[in-house]
């Protein structure tokens, strides 16, 4: 299972990062075409041009905060982290919503990190410490 521990949290680092990218496009798109009409010279696009600007880069913010927890999340999964357990098991509930890939890796997400072999992996061990001989 510490396997499909690893696999799940690359996935949820892939994941993330594609929705971090499609933030990043929609601000260089929003920006570009906030240029285009910022170079017309138009009364109007002196209006246009920061509402533009301002919208992308609010969805470019939206999509941070939707991809940072996938991102922290799998990261901690791959260190085998407890507090990495508890976010990535929320987020596969909200993932759920996301069809088809969100869903199937929400699924995912639930059969590897509910099973009683993971709930061991996470377990937080206490040192063993050596018995030094009495003199």
């Amino acid at each position: 299972m510490a396997q499909h521990v690893k696999i799940l949290g690359i996935l949820h680092i892939i994941y993330s990062g594609l929705v971090l990218l499609i933030g990043i496009v929609v601000l260089v798109v929003m920006g570009g075409i906030a240029g285009f009409i910022g170079v017309s010279g138009n009364a109007d696009s002196q209006v246009a041009t920061p509402i533009l600007g301002l919208i992308g880069f609010g969805v470019f913010i939206f999509f941070v905060v939707l991809a940072l927890p996938g991102i922290i999340g799998g990261f901690g999964l791959m260190q085998f982290k407890p507090w990495a357990r508890i976010l990535v098991i929320v987020l596969s509930a909200f993932e759920l919503i996301s069809v088809p890939f969100g869903t199937a890796l929400g699924i995912y997400g639930f059969w590897v990190l509910l099973s009683r072999e993971t709930e061991v992996l996470f377990q937080p061990r206490t040192p063993v410490y050596p018995v030094m001989p009495q003199p």
